[in-house]
């Protein structure tokens, strides 16, 4: 067998062209493929429909603080047609070039996760915003949406620039990625931001898996991580008789002490979903308002435009509960196709990093979509109840701009990888004929 037909076998690319499984291009072949379109067309399909709930959700508020009920409309659509651009943009360089920021990038997301510390924009008792507000208009946004695009980018990089050997070790595979992890969520939790910092945990353990870290150092931690839970419990017992304590695992959980004051905010969070109806006018205010949009929804729905929460009912309507709005207009049938083309999109995102050129295009486009798949699990979660409240917003469809930005370019970055995914002779010469 020649070098060459061992280098396609090899890659699991049978009679593929192996220069460009190697990089040898030649000619013709110097010049990058087209996006992949199912991927765009699926984000644009999304966006494009976010857009339409973005609309509906938010007009009555707009009306009601503003007298603009096309004001929030309008703002989310210029964020989406110049995210869109953004995404096109970035989608014509190349990752290789990329992976050259990787670091720089953590760096700065390290650096604006201090500067919000002290100059933040403090909302609900949480400073978790940088920007300004002026007479012109406000301009805000998290700095741990850098950080986990900076996780899954550095980390990447880390892990191709150390090897498949190499990153086994507890030293190279495991010290430096607990290191970095550990300074971001030390920075989140002094905002705090108990949300952001579960999902940097999440990444982190998904980028180390799919880099190779061996299996026994995720078990070890998740033994580490059940024994303090375990401690904990056992701890805060000591202080009930028999008959005082709390019989349920989740009781259990509740009744916690973490620090000086339980989990801060977060308490009267967990007790509103452990049982909304003992505090219904504040604490289980919202879950008991998302709970009924989403069950009088039905199966078919209200109809477009024809929620009654988003009258004042249901705060947050256009954002981290918009969700519950997408229910009660378009119902269990309309919002099970909204996920399928999550899902759609999703699927596609891992087709794509199976597919893809290098190890480096392979890890970054299976974090970011690893992080949509995420977040769209824990809104939809909280909508519904099945956990407490987290402040996730949905990808394409919550109202924010710099989020929405920030989500378009990372679309942009895996419509880049797709640019350069091998392409069989079979298609070749379809589009060739």
């Amino acid at each position: 067998m020649s070098d060459a037909n061992e280098v396609a076998t090899v890659s699991g690319t049978p009679n593929w062209n192996p220069r460009e499984l190697t990089g040898e291009y030649t000619g013709a072949e110097l010049k990058r493929r087209s996006v992949d379109l199912p991927f765009l067309a699926l984000t644009l399909l999304i966006l494009m429909i976010g857009i339409i709930m973005v609309l509906s959700a938010s007009f009555a508020r707009g009306y009601y603080t503003s007298g603009e009920p096309m004001r929030v409309f309008n703002r989310q659509l210029v964020f989406a047609v110049s995210g869109v651009a953004i995404m096109l943009i970035v989608s014509r360089f190349s990752i290789k070039t990329m992976s050259r920021w990787a670091y720089l990038l953590l760096a700065l997301s390290i650096f604006l996760l201090v500067i919000v510390i002290f100059i933040g924009i403090k909302v609900n008792g949480a400073k978790r915003w940088l920007g300004f507000e002026g007479e012109g208009g406000s301009f805000s946004f998290q700095p741990s949406e850098v950080a986990k695009l900076a996780i899954i980018m550095s980390f990447a990089k880390w892990i191709c620039d150390k090897g498949r050997t190499k990153i086994r070790s507890f030293k190279s595979g495991v010290a430096p990625f607990a290191v970095v992890t550990a300074i971001i969520v030390w920075l989140l939790m002094k905002e705090p931001h108990i949300s952001a910092s579960i999902i940097i945990i999440i990444l982190a353990a998904i980028m180390m898996f799919a880099g190779g870290v061996r299996l026994r150092w995720f078990v070890l931690a998740a033994l580490a991580v059940a024994a303090v839970i375990c401690f904990l419990i056992l701890g805060n017992l000591r202080d009930y008789t028999h008959e005082e304590r709390p019989q349920s695992i989740s009781e259990q959980l509740s009744q916690v002490q973490w620090g000086s004051g339980r989990l801060g905010y977060a308490d009267r969070r967990i007790d509103a979903w452990l049982d909304p109806e003992a505090d219904p006018l504040d604490g289980g205010f919202q879950i008991r308002q998302s709970l009924y949009a989403v069950g009088s929804g039905g199966l078919l729905g209200q109809g477009l435009g024809q929620s009654k929460q988003k009258y004042l009912y249901l705060s947050e309507e256009h954002n981290d509960y918009i969700f519950a709005i997408v229910c009660e207009e378009l119902g269990f049938i309309g919002a099970m196709l909204i996920l399928m083309l999550f899902a759609l999109l999703v699927i596609r995102g891992f087709w794509l990093a199976l597919h893809a050129k290098d190890r480096y295009s392979a890890l970054v486009t299976t974090g970011i979509t690893s992080l949509l798949a995420i977040q769209v699990f824990l809104n939809v979660a909280v909508v519904t109840n099945l956990l407490p409240a987290t402040g996730v917003s949905l990808p394409f469809f919550s109202y924010g701009g710099t989020a929405l930005w920030i989500q378009l370019f990372q679309m942009g970055i895996i419509l880049a990888v797709s640019r350069d995914i091998p392409q069989s002779p079979l298609i070749a010469g379809v589009k060739n004929a």
